[in-house]
């Protein structure tokens, strides 16, 4: 039996899932592949949600409440603070430490975060079309593939990261630490959340990349593990222009 021996009772589902699929006639081999695949791998089931897209939503519904938490702690004690500062007419925390953050660095800082949305979907386009490397010169952006999408993706994200080290480090040389007061307090936790999340994409996409160097044939499992990454990367950024509104520009 060319799909392996089900009569040894050894109850192995790889060997009945592909004996089911030989008999069906949905085997395909690609090129470059070991052996046959089931074809619903290379293009998926139609008209069924995927569930590591629904799983993915779900979860990012949970992480919206974290950071929306977040945001409550953050306007419950900027009022608070404020309130106190107007009562003994003093000038507001808020103000005298907001004045040392470096707005004109975050606004460029956060355009390349935002600009990084817009290069991961192009990545979501070509792993829509099974386009893994560029077809083309390295200049020629039409032509990319996921993998050049993806790692300019990555490395505008580590950029992101690399700038908000760089901010964290001259307010505290400034004196601004997390203990130093309750803004020093709020704002490092809320960035510094948000940094990790965007540390967990990053590595997210190196997962997602190199599966496509280990894999001979591109599935679909593959480009649905490249859009569940993008809808994450999407969220991330989502979440940094409403906390770059709040902290950075209402304050």
């Amino acid at each position: 039996m060319p799909w392996g021996d089900l009569s040894t009772g050894y109850g192995n589902n790889d060997l009945v899932a592909m004996h089911t699929h030989a008999v069906s006639g949905s085997m395909t081999m690609p090129e470059g592949a070991l052996h046959p695949i089931p074809q619903s791998r290379l293009r998926g089931r139609e008209n069924r949600p995927e569930p590591v897209a629904v799983g993915t939503i779900i979860w990012l519904a949970s992480e919206l409440m974290f950071f929306a938490a977040l945001f409550a702690a953050y306007f419950t004690i900027r009022n608070v603070t404020n309130s106190q500062a107007a009562a003994t007419g003093t000038e507001s925390l808020w103000q005298s430490q907001g004045d040392l953050i470096n707005i004109p660095f975050a606004i460029f800082n956060t355009s390349i975060l935002v600009a990084s949305s817009f290069t991961c979907q192009m990545g979501v386009f070509a792993a829509e079309r099974a386009q893994v490397r560029r077809s083309g010169g390295l200049f020629n952006l039409r032509r990319w593939g996921l993998r050049e999408w993806y790692t300019l993706t990555y490395l505008m994200g580590a950029f992101f990261i690399g700038g908000q080290v760089y901010e964290y480090s001259a307010l505290i040389g400034e004196g601004l630490t997390i203990s130093s007061n309750v803004f020093g307090s709020v704002f490092y936790l809320a960035t510094g959340f948000h940094g990790l999340h965007v540390t967990g994409g990053l590595i997210a996409f190196l997962l997602v990349m190199g599966r496509t160097f280990l894999a001979r044939t591109f599935t679909h499992e593959q480009a649905v593990s490249a859009v569940v990454v993008s809808y994450y990367w999407h969220f991330v950024d989502v979440v940094w222009i409403a906390l770059f509104g709040v902290i950075y520009i209402l304050r």
